[in-house]
């Protein structure tokens, strides 16, 4: 029987307030193993959590592998009773993990659009949202973080929390924050489009993609303000790449 921290499944899901927990050594990605538990019919709330991912993924497909021992590899199942928000969760999710990991981080973390958390420039977690439909109505959402725990050996532009803290630390402050979020529906508030400026990676920077020209924050629907040589664009697809980055 796997165990996190000396917790089994379920005293985990237990200690955490979840219907039930899956734990793995070792798994392709987190995000598969939960797409393959909700077409099962998992509950709401349902977490799987692996030591290591062989084939972890983010948006476009990109993959990675994620070593055991240095972070937090989650997904958590979601089953909203409507769509609503969905387009927001990914900014929602940042917006709130970057609140209660920031005494973890013992620095400001700032969120580049549309997923990323960052600390001094070096990335700390990741946050992946993938819904699943049945005909017109959204049958489960599979809500991913990666978090670095310590800074990866392998990566040069990534970092860790302040301190060696245990998954089951980390997950006592996550999940609560996670499902809350899940729960929101709508655009972004005032008050959540307030808080991301403050926290906005991007703003003012000069990028390449997902074209030329400089960020200028995020709208209400979450797609990102780039002012250009014609003027203003919104995009709601796509990755951040920075000028400087190119050099």
């Amino acid at each position: 029987m796997h165990r996190v921290d000396g917790f089994t499944a379920n005293e985990l899901a237990t200690t955490l307030g979840l219907p039930a927990a899956e734990l793995y050594a070792r798994v392709g990605s987190s995000m598969d193993e939960a797409h393959r538990l909700g077409a099962a019919g998992a509950r709401s709330g349902t977490l799987i959590l692996a030591d290591e991912q062989t084939a972890g993924r983010g948006r476009g497909g990109k993959k990675w592998n994620s070593a055991p021992g240095e972070g937090l590899w989650m997904t958590l199942i979601e089953r909203p009773e409507s769509a609503s928000g969905l387009d927001v969760l990914s900014l929602r999710l940042g917006l709130r993990i970057a609140s209660v990991l920031e005494r973890l981080a013992g620095s400001l973390i700032e969120i580049k659009w549309p997923n990323d958390l960052f600390v001094h420039g070096r990335k700390l977690a990741g946050i992946l949202v993938e819904a699943r439909w049945r005909d017109q109505t959204v049958d489960w959402v599979a809500i991913g973080v990666g978090i670095n725990i310590t800074a990866p050996r392998d990566v040069p532009n990534a970092t860790g929390l302040k301190e060696r803290y245990t998954r089951a630390a980390v997950l006592s402050v996550l999940v609560p924050v996670v499902r809350a979020a899940a729960a929101l529906r709508g655009p972004l508030s005032t008050a959540e489009l307030s808080e991301f400026a403050a926290r906005d990676y991007a703003r003012g920077r000069v990028i390449l993609e997902p074209t030329n020209g400089t960020a200028q924050g995020i709208t209400p629907d979450g797609a990102l303000v780039v002012r250009t040589e014609a003027g203003y664009s919104h995009f709601r697809g796509g990755s951040l790449v920075f000028a400087e980055e190119s050099t």
